[in-house]
């Protein structure tokens, strides 16, 4: 897979044998594009959140909400917050419709009883929390953990190239 903006016109090879040219590749459940966008990654994390939310509401025989709500947060949930830092929408699509947010609000809505009230305060009776609180929630635990040393950061990879200014 050739990265960045050009058009990468010359063939790899190995051992003689020419390698298939890739527009995207999976890693570790994360979908790494050609332009380094996110929209893939989030799409498919997005349709395997609803597939899941899906299967709780059919499969589960009972319908006590807070069981529900339990399989939930323990299959669906953990999807959609892994690598948080690196699916974060960045692209103003992507963080316009929040898709995220949108599979918790569905499967709330789905529930019965609470399919009258406002998302809000759908979350409240179930002792829930915005996605979009969940990630702010994260991203402070991550800047503690950098602030305070308990994430190892090497300060020379982190500088800006080219001359520095003030020496």
């Amino acid at each position: 897979m050739y990265i960045g903006k050009g058009d990468s016109t010359g063939q790899f090879c190995i051992d003689g044998i020419p390698l298939p040219v890739v527009t995207e590749c999976h890693d570790l459940g994360i979908t790494i594009t050609h332009d380094l966008s996110h929209s893939s990654h989030i799409s498919d994390i997005i349709f395997k959140t609803h597939q899941r939310a899906n299967l709780i509401h059919r499969c589960f025989v009972s319908r006590n909400p807070k069981l529900l709500v339990r399989a939930f947060v323990t299959y669906v949930r953990p999807l959609l917050e892994y690598n948080a830092l690196f699916g974060l929408p960045i692209q103003k699509h992507d963080i316009s419709i929040t898709l995220d947010e949108q599979v918790q609000r569905r499967f709330t809505k789905r529930l019965q009883g609470y399919s009258g009230c406002s998302y809000e305060n759908r979350l409240q009776l179930l002792n829930l929390q915005t996605l979009e609180i969940r990630r702010i929630w994260f991203d402070l635990i991550w800047c503690y953990r950098i602030v305070f040393g308990t994430v190892r950061v090497i300060p020379d990879q982190c500088r800006p190239r080219g001359p520095v200014v003030g020496k």
